[in-house]
């Protein structure tokens, strides 16, 4: 990975860069990266402890799974929220990341939900939208058992004309077609540094799960740009952002601290103690399961 993001970064800077400097790649490049490989993925962190990345500390996690790997992508679903590690553990997840947004009260997906061809969430509208929420407008579906990511409609019921058997609505979307995507500049959910966690996809195939802890000292959090364009040096030419704050959370099997790559932060401290219950996960099979 340190060869791709050397490469990806060089012609970042060769092409003028966009959005953020040449000091922000170059710190993404030559940051002291740790790598473990398990269970043919590579799991690739770093955490940055002088504010050297966007001017801020920040601990990041990502989890590479090659297009080779013979690995699957899978939904799971808790009808009551459930911690990701505990529903990743009830599905024999070798990976898993929490999944799209939900009701903290009811439990329920506020975002289209399709497992297997059942339908658990549709899109709720906010105050200011007529039929989806700004974060509804990205659209991730399991093809061949990978994930493919797709451009919205505005229609509140777009997702039921779709063929898959396997569908997640979350958003924004953050690349599309090696394209970033603009931001609203009025919502905090978008321009304020908080835990993050996305998908993205190389154009190999390659994907990419990503996770950011914030709202410690020892780790901010990212603003929707600066989540896109580490993304996209990281070489992303789709990427769509999911659930995030308290529900940011990386689960590894046979990882240390239960599995918990991250530092999930519903506890308040920079532990790996502090998960929060969530309905929907995305989730890395073998592929002999």
């Amino acid at each position: 990975m340190r060869v791709i993001i050397r490469t990806l970064a060089l012609l970042f800077l060769l092409a003028g860069g966009t959005l953020f400097g040449q000091r922000d790649s170059l710190t993404l490049v030559q940051a002291a990266w740790s790598h473990d490989t398990l269970h043919g993925m590579v799991l690739h962190t770093v955490q940055f402890t002088q504010q050297e990345y966007f001017r801020s500390n920040q601990y990041i996690a990502v989890l590479e799974v090659p297009a080779t790997s013979g690995m699957e992508f899978r939904f799971g679903y808790a009808p009551k929220r459930t911690r990701t590690s505990a529903i990743a553990r009830e599905y024999d997840a070798l990976a898993a990341v929490n999944g799209s947004f939900f009701d903290m009260d009811r439990h329920n997906p506020i975002c289209h939900l399709r497992i297997d061809g059942v339908e658990y969430g549709i899109n709720t509208p906010g105050k200011d939208t007529v039929n989806r929420k700004y974060y509804q407008y990205g659209t991730m579906v399991l093809r061949d058992g990978r994930p493919c990511i797709l451009r919205t409609d505005s229609a509140r019921l777009w997702e039921r004309m779709l063929p898959d058997s396997n569908i997640m609505t979350a958003g924004p979307l953050l690349i599309y077609d090696d394209t970033l995507q603009p931001m609203r500049n009025d919502l905090s959910f978008v321009n304020k540094r908080h835990n993050r966690t996305a998908v993205g996809i190389r154009p190999d195939g390659t994907v990419l799960l990503l996770v950011v802890d914030g709202r410690t000292k020892q780790s901010e959090g990212m603003t929707l740009d600066e989540l896109a364009a580490t993304l996209h040096w990281l070489g992303c030419r789709d990427a769509l952002n999911l659930d995030g704050g308290g529900s940011t959370t990386l689960y590894l099997r046979e990882y240390p601290h239960g599995g918990i790559v991250n530092h999930p932060s519903d506890n308040g401290r920079f532990d790996h103690e502090g998960e929060r219950g969530v309905s929907n996960i995305l989730y890395v099979v073998g592929n002999m399961q």
